[in-house]
């Protein structure tokens, strides 16, 4: 007879074993206090502890604007939105949502989905139905869910090395001339803090007549004069063919979506499986997230905050010896380099010191790059700053982890 609990069993040991085990923090946010939570220990006590690792990179989860549109929506049209919008039909926040998105990409349609992992599964799975021999190129460092659609969608594909444009020419010089071709990739890679060079990409998808796809998921919100994004930064949004976002990160709600040309996006949603078979996003949502993209819109000095937040941080850790990784975004990685260290500095911060920040280890990054990963906010303060690297640097003597001379 199979034993099928000892296989759970020896599957939960194995992650046990290689000291990635994954433990959640039970945490309750503090409404209008973020980045503030109260943390739940097994004994049933509390502890008040500061919030560094969160994608709501703006605290746009805990705005009132969007707290207030989420509530109005709940007293008007209910929880939930009913089944697929194929069924139940449309809830008129998510018209207006997906007319505000597409707007703020300089697109002319947009789609939502009910988060950004389904967006990417379903557009680049779908992506190769609708377009026939299809051959996918897609960077190295691309997110689980991109690589999934990719594979998913069962056409040919060629990985190139990170940001390398060399590498990709060389792929799609080396592809048959009159194949259909796409780029994916993303422009804010978020274990690392590097962004792509765009420009560079659109012009090698023109010179082979590639589709670009682009995943803005840790941009939007965050860059551009009214937060589109990378692309927006650089000038370059009408040149990209897709646009694969999140509303659960710096917009603070939860859901994805696409921006395209009206066509592309009519043909999505009329192949996609993941689009055309889920529930749609609940109204409160759909109106939460409206009332926060369009007060990141008109408020740009969020961003600027937000960025002199980061680079704060990365000073505060250079002057004090922390390895915080090189890195050109907001994103503050802190190298450690073995998983075992992570998950316990990681503990001890919590447990001693009220600081929550989870360890990053394989397989959402290589083995032996293991690290922290800050994410400070326009909320987080200079005290709270010095709290953290005090607590970093002790940790790191105590731990005997491997230092970086520190900054003159």
């Amino acid at each position: 007879m199979f034993d099928y609990k000892a296989a759970f069993e020896t599957a939960v040991e194995q992650v046990k074993g290689e000291g990635r085990y994954r433990v959640f923090a039970d945490l309750k946010r503090v409404r209008g206090q973020f980045p503030l939570a109260k943390r739940r220990r097994e004994d049933g006590t509390e502890q008040d502890v500061v919030v560094w690792c969160s994608n709501d990179y703006l605290g746009m989860g805990q705005h009132p604007a969007v707290l207030e549109a989420m509530q109005v929506e709940i007293d008007q049209v209910g929880a939930g939105a009913g089944g697929t919008r194929n069924i139940s039909g449309t809830t008129r926040s998510a018209v207006d949502l997906e007319a505000e998105l597409a707007s703020w990409h300089q697109k002319e349609a947009a789609l939502l989905f009910t988060s950004g992992y389904v967006a990417n599964e379903a557009a680049l799975s779908t992506l190769q139905k609708i377009l026939p021999g299809l051959i996918t190129f897609s960077d190295s460092l691309n997110h689980a869910s991109m690589i999934a659609g990719i594979r998913h969608g069962g056409g040919e594909r060629h990985i190139f090395a990170h940001n390398d444009l060399e590498h990709l020419e060389a792929l799609l010089k080396a592809a048959p001339a009159d194949a259909p071709k796409l780029i994916a990739f993303e422009s804010v890679y978020s274990m690392d803090g590097d962004i792509a060079d765009l420009a560079g990409t659109i012009a090698l998808a023109k010179k082979y007549n590639a589709l670009t796809y682009l995943d803005e998921v840790h941009a939007v919100g965050l860059y551009g004069q009214t937060g589109a994004g990378v692309a927006e930064r650089d000038g370059v949004l009408a040149d990209i063919d897709i646009i694969e976002c999140t509303l659960g990160k710096a917009i603070g709600v939860m859901g994805g979506y696409i921006a395209a040309d009206s066509v592309i996006v009519d043909a999505i949603r009329s192949w996609a499986s993941g689009f055309i078979f889920t529930t749609s996003l609940p109204p409160a949502l759909t109106a939460g997230a409206l009332a926060s993209v369009r007060h990141l819109k008109a408020h740009p000095e969020l961003r600027e905050a937000h960025q002199e937040r980061a680079a704060a941080l990365k000073a505060r850790f250079a002057a004090a010896g922390i390895p915080v990784m090189d890195s050109v975004s907001h994103i503050v990685p802190v190298h450690v380099g073995n998983p075992v260290h992570c998950k316990m500095i990681s503990d001890m911060l919590l447990e001693q010191h009220g600081v929550y920040v989870q360890p990053i280890n394989y397989p959402t990054v290589p083995k032996g790059t293991e690290r922290l990963r800050f994410t400070p906010s326009p909320n987080h303060t200079d005290a709270m700053m010095d709290d953290l690297v005090k607590a970093m640097d002790a940790l790191w003597t105590h731990c005997n982890v491997v230092r970086r001379p520190a900054a003159a």
